[in-house]
């Protein structure tokens, strides 16, 4: 066993060095050069991005129809037309949802990293249990989630409205910022805490100046993820929102009975091209921020 043993640990030994490491990245490059551009994977990855997409792709064409019917007739704009002009509540919902999901996804976002941050930083009793107890409203369906709050809140008496659904979804999207940015911190290299320790610097001055530039990307993915799932919510949102809270989501549930209006479809349009601009922005910013660090 201890000849096996020292076999296998040779072996490792030898693909882990350097030189194997290197010579591995070229025979990737190498590989990918000769790659066949007609492959069942480049297949699967086609079908897979239409059915994805296909559906977005509908509704950004059909925003442009003249008409409300299944068939596009011609070519028109009187559906942004009306979004802009003659779409009140609509725009009343979408500013509702946005003051949610950016005061959740603030408030999410620094309990989130907090939380991270003193479960990887310090060892105490119960922590496995509690970052384990963290994952639960990310696991658990939100039917249960939204019933439970709902209950909750009138225990307490709490009237149902804006504060309530802040109150939720900020529970609700605090496992998201922790797994992200948890994510990020098992990458990290604790030496450069001695180092600061060495130099003088506090607890309060490492984690300031040292620990939270270093896991930015994954702090800025989390506030991200925490937007993004406050906006699309709709269960949790449904059981405890209250009189003149009404969310976007909430709105075009409750639209659908008459008919999916193509002004839907043209605020869809918008959302679209703003997340896409977002997301191509940010993914320049945060690679930015990772090589910087």
């Amino acid at each position: 066993m201890k000849n096996v043993f020292f076999a296998l640990h040779g072996l490792l030994s030898k693909i882990n060095s350097p030189k194997t490491a290197e010579a591995a990245r070229h025979a990737k490059k190498n590989w990918k050069k000769h790659r066949p551009a007609f492959s069942v994977s480049n297949v699967l990855l086609v079908l897979t991005l239409l059915f994805l997409f296909a559906p977005l792709i509908f509704i950004i064409i059909f925003s442009f129809n003249g008409t409300k019917g299944s068939e596009f007739t011609n070519f028109s704009l009187v559906w942004y037309k009306k979004l802009l002009f003659d779409s009140d509540k609509l725009w009343a919902s979408l500013l509702n949802s946005v003051i949610i999901a950016v005061s959740a996804g603030i408030v999410s976002t620094i309990l989130g990293t907090l939380a991270s941050i003193g479960i990887n930083w310090y060892k105490f009793r119960g922590r496995n249990v509690i970052q384990t107890l963290t994952y639960l409203p990310m696991v658990l369906p939100e039917v249960i989630v939204g019933i439970s709050t709902l209950i909750f809140f009138g225990g307490i008496h709490v009237p149902l409205g804006l504060f309530t659904i802040f109150a939720a979804h900020t529970t609700f999207c605090l496992p998201f910022v922790f797994l992200m940015v948890n994510a990020r911190l098992d990458e990290f290299d604790y030496s450069i805490i001695e180092a600061a320790h060495d130099l003088g610097a506090s607890e309060l001055q490492t984690m300031l100046k040292v620990v939270v530039p270093a896991i930015m990307p994954g702090i800025l993915s989390g506030f991200m993820m925490a937007i993004t799932m406050s906006l699309e919510d709709f269960v949790i949102t449904y059981f405890v929102g209250g009189p003149g809270s009404t969310t976007l989501p909430v709105y075009v549930y409750s639209s659908i009975k008459y008919g999916v209006s193509p002004v839907i479809n043209s605020l869809s349009c918008v959302m679209i091209s703003i997340t896409c601009l977002l997301a191509f922005t940010l993914r320049k910013g945060l690679k930015g921020i990772a090589a910087s660090h």
